[in-house]
C-alpha cells in the first residue's frame, strides 16, 4: 500500500508560476523517494503516491478539493497549496478533518494564531520577513533612518508590516535611530496612489521605503518610486526575493533588497531529503527553461519532512505524525526546521536578505554569507550622495552601543 501525500497547487490562474514549481519539486520528491525504496512505516517500506490538483488559484476551488482530500478520498499526508490566501482556505478543512497539515506555501502568521492543532509550518513567517532589512538599515551610515512602510490590506501584508515596526522598537534600532515615519496600507494604483504617498514621502524625508503585498503590488510600488526619481537610497520589497523580479525590472532593480526563505548558492548539509546540489540536478529537466526559486525549495521540503515525521512515528496515525513534527530539530535544504509544539509556528528557519546587483540576487544577510560589506543604491536614481563614496553606503563596523 502506498503512502498518499494530497495537495491543490496553482496550475493555472495567478499564482501559476509558483505552482508550477512546487509541483516539479514534489515530483522529484516522490520519483527519488520511490528509488530509494520509499518511506519506511514501522517495518515495512512503502512507495510515494503524489495526489496533486490544479486549484486554478481560487480559494473556493481549494476548499472543495481539500475536502475532497480529507474527508472523500482521504490522503495520509495533506499538504497545503501555495499563497496564504489558499492555505487559509485549506487549513481549517484539515483541523475539521483531524489531519495533519503541512503548510510549505502560506506564511501569513494568522494561520498560527487559530489554535489548529494539527498545523506544521515549514516557511519562516510573514513578521519575520522584513527583520533582516531593517537590522541592516540600522547598520547603515544615516544620522536617522525614516522608513516608509506600504503594504497591501491583506493579512500577510499587514504581518510584513507589523513585524518592521516591532524591530523598530527593538534597542538596537531605535539606538541607531530608525523609525517609521509613514504607513500606507492600502491598494496602490500606478495612477492616482503616487499623488497621495509620494507627497508625505518628502515631507517626512523618508530615506527608505519597504513595500509588502503581491508580487504585482511590490512591483506597481518600485515601478512608481523609481519613475518619479525619487531621492529614496534604500528600497526594499517582498517581491525582490523572486528570480522574476530582476527580469522583469532589469537595470531598475539594482541595488533593491528583499527577504527571501531560501537561495540555491547558500550551502546547507541536510539531514533530511537530497543536498541542493542533488535536488537541482533532479529539478532542472522539470523546469527547463526556469530557474528554481523558494517555491520549489519549501515544497520539496515539507515532502521530506514529513517522510521524516511519519518514519519517527512509525505509524501514519496523524496525532503520532503531528507529534513526531514537534520533536523534530533537523534540516533539509531549505534550511534548519523546529516548530512550537503548540502552535506549529515555525521557529528554527531564518530569512535571507538579497540585494540585486547586475541581474544576480546576491545573499548580503547573514554576513557570513555576503559576497559583500556593502548595501548598493538603485541604478539611474538621481541620489543625495553626499558623504558616501563610490556611489556605495558602507555597512557601519561600529561598536553597536555607541551614543549618536
Amino acid at each position: 500500500m502506498k503512502i498518499r501525500l494530497g495537495l491543490s497547487l496553482s496550475l493555472s490562474g495567478r499564482y501559476a508560476a509558483m505552482g508550477r514549481q512546487a509541483e516539479a519539486a514534489l515530483g522529484v520528491f516522490a520519483a527519488t523517494t520511490n528509488d530509494r525504496g520509499g518511506i519506511r512505516v514501522g517495518g515495512e517500506r512503502r512507495d510515494v503516491e503524489l495526489v496533486c490538483i490544479d486549484d486554478q488559484s481560487d480559494a473556493v476551488r481549494a476548499a472543495t478539493i481539500y475536502r475532497s482530500l480529507c474527508f472523500e478520498n482521504p490522503c495520509d499526508i495533506i499538504l497545503g497549496p501555495y499563497s496564504s490566501l489558499l492555505a487559509r482556505a485549506a487549513a481549517p478543512i484539515a483541523s475539521e478533518a483531524g489531519r495533519v497539515f503541512v503548510n510549505h506555501g502560506g506564511a501569513d502568521d494568522e494561520l498560527f494564531a487559530r489554535g489548529d492543532p494539527m498545523i506544521v509550518g515549514v516557511l519562516s513567517p510573514a513578521s519575520s520577513y522584513m527583520v533582516v532589512a531593517v537590522r541592516l538599515l540600522a547598520a547603515l551610515k544615516f544620522w536617522r533612518k525614516r522608513v516608509a512602510m506600504v503594504a497591501a490590506p491583506t493579512p500577510f501584508a499587514r504581518a510584513v508590516s507589523s513585524g518592521v515596526e516591532r524591530e523598530c522598537e527593538e534597542r538596537y534600532a531605535r539606538r541607531r535611530r530608525v523609525k517609521v515615519r509613514v504607513k500606507w496600507s492600502a491598494p496602490f494604483d500606478p495612477k492616482a496612489s503616487p499623488a497621495k504617498l509620494f507627497p508625505a514621502l518628502k515631507r517626512n524625508r523618508v530615506n527608505a521605503v519597504l513595500s509588502a503585498g503581491s508580487y504585482a503590488y511590490d512591483l506597481a510600488v518600485v515601478r512608481a518610486i523609481v519613475a518619479a526619481n525619487l531621492n529614496i537610497p534604500v528600497l526594499g520589497c517582498v517581491a525582490a526575493g523572486v528570480n522574476a523580479f530582476g527580469t522583469e525590472l532589469g537595470a531598475e532593480a539594482a541595488g533593491i533588497v528583499g527577504p527571501s526563505q531560501w537561495e540555491e548558492g547558500v550551502a546547507i548539509a541536510p539531514e533530511l531529503g537530497l543536498s541542493t546540489r542533488a535536488f537541482l540536478g533532479a529539478i532542472r529537466p522539470a523546469l527547463r527553461s526556469e530557474a528554481p526559486d523558494y517555491p520549489a525549495a519549501q515544497a520539496y521540503a515539507g515532502a521530506a519532512l514529513a517522510a521524516g515525521a511519519i518514519e519517527r512515528a512509525g505509524s501514519l496515525d496523524q496525532r503520532s505524525i503531528r507529534d513526531a513534527f514537534s520533536d523534530l530539530r533537523t534540516t533539509t535544504l531549505f534550511g534548519e526546521f523546529q516548530i512550537d509544539r503548540v502552535s506549529g509556528r515555525q521557529l528554527g528557519h531564518r530569512m535571507l536578505l538579497v540585494q540585486w546587483h547586475e541581474g544576480q540576487k546576491m545573499v548580503i544577510e547573514p554576513e557570513s554569507h555576503a559576497e559583500t560589506g556593502e548595501i548598493e543604491f538603485p541604478a539611474g536614481w538621481k541620489l543625495i550622495l553626499a558623504g558616501f563614496e563610490r556611489f556605495k553606503l558602507n555597512r557601519d563596523r561600529e561598536d553597536h552601543d555607541e551614543e549618536e
